[in-house]
């Protein structure tokens, strides 16, 4: 890097070491390794492999991706040639180094799989062949999507918009403290300990919140779910008075919600349900003012931190009535992949309004629990219903709707019970957020220990 010189605005740097024309990347470009370890430049046990192939439309292709941040290499899909643009690309095998030369300032590193040996990447990936007498790759990766390499690679990385690309000779001339074989091995396996504790309890998580799934359903009465496929109709008949729409799809379909244990009810009943709001356009500009906006909406919990800044002026002349109150229910009214999640108002989400992809529930609560019909929403038997009764099935447009969340059928059981099921599910929600707590404590404490031992 720069020579230090007693110019106060003139500096010097050799020619062989001028990678990058920017004098913040020539001047504030540091990463303080220890120095305990060899500093050796990464040129030396990486090589480029640009083994270039050409796509054809009838073969099928494994694609991949990283995820940033030490998420890995995976899978990205499947696709066929003739799906596939980008005619000239490159094959990657299993053991080699991986980037993203966009992402790299995000950590966008890793080792590709055995599943991807044989697999395809664009021009915006580099891939490279590793010299396994001098490194692990997998300590490449721990050492590559540390903050403070992350930090450099953002420095080492230009571009006139947000495509930031990594310069390929600035990343194989860093120079990386480089242990000796076993002591890289012993740092990777000390990580991907603890990193096996965290996926242990990342497999609990799942496992209570299936079976917390699965026991609400028992508990109110409502067979497993069965696939579409499973169900072969050749005649069937419907009381009149359960019916409650003239699709056959539906209609059949509606035996399948009814419960062994308690009546049904709809939103649609008044005394059930005081009123459903939908939100409004919002002015959106800077100010003081919030709303709420359907990347709030949550699965049972609204995230004030995505709301938005409208104008207050706009603000003030919306119907106080619509506002949120304490114990109101909003759910995600459009949007693929969002729509029909719900969460009850509370704290911080009491006293907003919402944007018009968000609809509010409110309830008499004297004969339901929010927290109980927010369950029941997000659970499968809910989220099942809700896929059948949104509109535009047909394109990503799609809606619930006001009309179509009248349609949805839930079961009701005394408020005693629907207590009991919410007491319960607080119980599995908490002992899950514990799990996350000490996984997320057990990564980032191995991060730590791993980058003492590497940075001053």
């Amino acid at each position: 890097m720069l020579e230090p010189t007693p110019y106060k605005y003139l500096n010097f740097v050799k020619f062989p070491e001028l990678y990058n024309w920017s004098v913040q990347y020539l001047h504030e470009s540091k990463i303080q390794f220890n120095k305990k370890y060899p500093l050796v430049r990464i040129g030396e046990f990486l090589t480029r492999n640009k083994t270039a192939v050409i796509i054809e439309d009838d073969q099928t292709y494994k694609r991949a991706t990283i995820k940033v941040r030490n998420g890995g290499v995976s899978l990205r899909d499947e696709e066929i040639g003739i799906n596939i643009g980008t005619k000239n690309q490159f094959l990657i095998s299993e053991g080699q180094f991986l980037l993203s030369k966009i992402d790299a300032r995000n950590g966008a590193f890793g080792v590709v799989p055995e599943e991807l040996n044989g697999g395809i990447i664009t021009s915006n990936f580099w891939t490279f062949d590793v010299d396994y007498t001098k490194v692990n790759p997998h300590y490449l990766t721990l050492l590559t999507t540390t903050d403070s390499f992350i930090a450099f690679c953002e420095q080492a990385s230009n571009g006139t918009t947000n495509r930031h690309y990594l310069q390929e000779p600035l990343f194989l001339n860093i120079k990386v403290p480089l242990p000796t074989l076993d002591e890289q091995n012993r740092l990777v396996a000390e990580y991907v300990q603890s990193e096996y504790a965290a996926t242990d309890l990342f497999a609990k998580i799942l496992e209570e919140t299936r079976e917390s799934g699965h026991q609400l359903l028992e508990k109110l009465g409502i067979s497993p779910r069965r696939k579409k496929s499973d169900e072969i109709y050749k005649m069937a008949f419907i009381d009149f008075s359960k019916l409650r729409d003239w699709c056959v799809d539906r209609a059949t379909q509606q035996d399948g919600y009814q419960s062994t244990k308690y009546k049904t009810a709809t939103l649609s009943d008044m005394v059930l349900c005081a009123d459903i709001f939908r939100g409004k356009n919002p002015r959106y500009e800077s100010s003081d003012s919030y709303i709420i906006n359907q990347k709030c909406v949550r699965w049972h919990e609204i995230d004030m931190s995505f709301a938005k800044p409208v104008n207050s002026e706009w603000l003030q002349r919306v119907d106080e009535d619509s506002f949120t109150k304490e114990g109101d229910i909003l759910i995600n009214s459009t949007g693929e992949g969002t729509l029909g999640r719900a969460a009850v108002v509370r704290g911080e989400a009491i006293g907003k309004m919402y944007d018009s992809h968000v609809l509010l529930i409110r309830l008499n609560k004297f004969l339901i629990n929010p927290d109980f019909l927010a369950a029941v929403f997000n659970s499968e038997y809910g989220q099942e219903q809700v896929n059948n009764v949104k509109s535009a099935q047909s394109t990503k447009q799609t809606e619930l709707g006001i009309g179509n969340l009248k349609k949805i059928i839930f079961p009701l059981p005394p408020m005693n019970i629907q207590n009991a099921i919410v007491a319960d599910i607080v119980r599995s929600r908490r002992q899950n957020e514990e799990r996350r707590i000490l996984r997320n404590s057990i990564l980032s404490n191995a991060l730590t220990n791993f980058e003492t031992q590497i940075f001053e």
